[in-house]
């Protein structure tokens, strides 16, 4: 192998194992807490509601109906996703203000607050404390969902940008695998254990107040929002473990030129631009899309699916573990292939599958006690919907804010984007009872519908973002944006604007 060769071999290791190390330090107090708050939440559901009628008799003399019971319960495991929407809509503020790593560092205030409430719910008799902690659990997931992706998509080099973002879905699908592993009856998941299961999130937290400090800031957060081009050179030394590509550096220098004198735009002013009109109908699709898929639903649907196939109700929980592995397992797949396949191809592709695994799904619940092989389709339905969820949709739609919008709409994008994703998981989480009810074996057919919606619009509106700078993903959107007069002009203006910046570089 050539000097050169060997050389730009060695970068790219360098690149790769220091941004492995920062990714999994901010992903294991991050993301991983979304996945793992939602899975915990399944095997102490017996206790807590136990607890619960326990505490108004020892109040009140009370003993309560079990719709009263179910109802405080359902409120329990809701207000995760209320807390959720909240730290959707102050991450942004906290991200412009403190940066990205400090916001992810002090959501960790959250983070402990919960886990001392739940550790100490049991022994102060009150579940008013296991409300209080699932709200401030789910403001510090809705404040990872939104800074994480953005940190990371800020961090890596651009052939780099589309893996290291799309490690947020892999981790957040790793933290339901370890929320399922741990809430085992042999574990946490016991009646004595369940204070303990409900604060065990604390563990990933602390592993990241002790690692993620000794990573640098974004480098785009530190050039173009701060104008500090220095610590944007320390950071990015630090993160490629080289020199700083002169390229990587004009893409930034370009970017911050054209940011200068613009402030953090707010999440309302987006609605009035014109000029990112379809990157904002986009994320506003790929997001609402993404829980409206019925992804979620179907979690709740697989024990049943699971015993109706005839597997008893003990060994349900070990067979529920393998729907998190499985998309886990999709999220890597898909980790490995984005930068092989593009965004586009894994979004419409995924949303594609789930529209026909949605349809024989349907079809198997039609026909359930028809023959005795048809519950194991169903099962077969359950992983592979989960599945094709996992090798798309999952992960890649909360990375394409960050490679759409530019430094000063990028957290007010974020913001919209994660808003829209709690309010759908809210909204779905109350109405799929009433679609079970109501609709009995096409209770999926909705889903269909939205799946086979999102694959036509990606296909149609999305261009492929895989390897493009930004200037080059703004100029594909805006021959949707404006019209031909309009495309003109601007085109017009921007090479004016790049004549300048050149006669500027040839005169320094």
């Amino acid at each position: 192998m050539s000097s050169h060769g060997q050389e730009k071999n060695n970068r790219e290791k360098g690149q790769v194992g220091i941004l492995t190390l920062m990714v999994a330090s901010a992903a294991v107090g991050g993301t991983v807490q979304y996945g793992y708050n939602l899975a915990i939440m399944n095997a102490p559901t017996v206790y807590i509601q136990n607890f619960i009628n326990e505490t108004f008799q020892e109040r009140w003399e009370t003993q309560l109906e079990m719709y009263e019971i179910t109802l405080i319960w359902t409120f329990i495991v809701s207000i995760f996703s209320l807390g959720g929407l909240t730290g959707a809509l102050v991450a942004g503020p906290m991200s412009i203000h403190f940066g990205r790593k400090k916001t992810l560092l002090l959501n960790n205030i959250f983070l402990m607050s919960s886990a001392l409430l739940a550790v100490t719910s049991r022994q102060a008799r009150s579940f008013e404390m296991i409300i209080i902690s699932r709200f401030l659990v789910g403001i510090n997931a809705g404040v990872s969902m939104n800074v994480q992706p953005m940190y990371f998509g800020e961090s890596a080099p651009k052939h780099l940008r589309g893996a290291v973002a799309l490690s947020s879905a892999v981790f957040t699908s790793f933290g339901v695998v370890m929320g399922q592993v741990v809430g085992l009856r042999e574990l946490l998941g016991c009646e004595s254990c369940w204070p303990y299961l409900l604060a065990s999130n604390a563990v990933p937290g602390f592993i990241q107040l002790l690692t993620l400090p000794w990573f640098p800031e974004s480098p785009r957060y530190l050039l173009i929002d701060c104008g500090d081009k220095e610590a944007c050179l320390k950071a990015l030394r630090q993160l490629r473990g080289c020199e700083v590509q002169k390229s990587e550096l004009d893409e930034m220098m370009q970017e911050q030129a054209e940011a200068e004198g613009k402030r953090a735009q707010h999440p309302w002013e987006l609605f009035t631009d014109r000029s990112i009109r379809w990157q904002l109908i986009s994320i506003t699709v790929l997001s609402s899309a993404m829980q409206m898929c019925g992804n979620d639903s179907i979690y709740f649907y697989a024990t049943y699916i699971f015993q109706e196939a005839g597997i008893s109700a003990e060994h349900t929980q070990y067979v529920t573990i393998g729907t998190g592995t499985c998309e886990f397992t999709a999220c890597i797949l898909c980790n490995l292939l984005i930068e092989r396949q593009g965004r586009r191809q894994l979004l419409m592709g995924g949303y594609a599958l789930m529209t026909c695994w949605a349809i024989v799904f349907t079809l198997a619940l039609s026909f359930q006690n028809a023959t005795p092989w048809m519950p194991y389709l169903s099962m077969v339905c359950v992983f592979t919907y989960i599945l094709s969820f996992g090798m798309g949709p999952a992960g890649v739609t909360v990375i394409v804010p960050t490679e759409i919008f530019n430094q000063t709409a990028r957290p007010a994008a974020y913001m919209i984007a994660s808003s829209l994703m709690w309010l759908n998981l809210f909204i779905i989480g109350m109405v799929f009872p009433f679609l079970v009810n109501g609709l009995g074996q096409f209770c999926f057919v909705p889903f269909g519908a939205i799946c086979l919606l999102a694959s036509l619009y990606i296909g149609v509106f999305l261009p492929e973002t895989k390897g493009k700078t930004l200037p080059t993903i703004t100029n594909e959107f805006n021959k949707l944006n404006f019209h031909k007069q309009e495309r003109r002009e601007q085109k017009y203006n921007q090479a004016h604007y790049h004549l300048g910046e050149i006669l500027h570089s040839t005169a320094l």
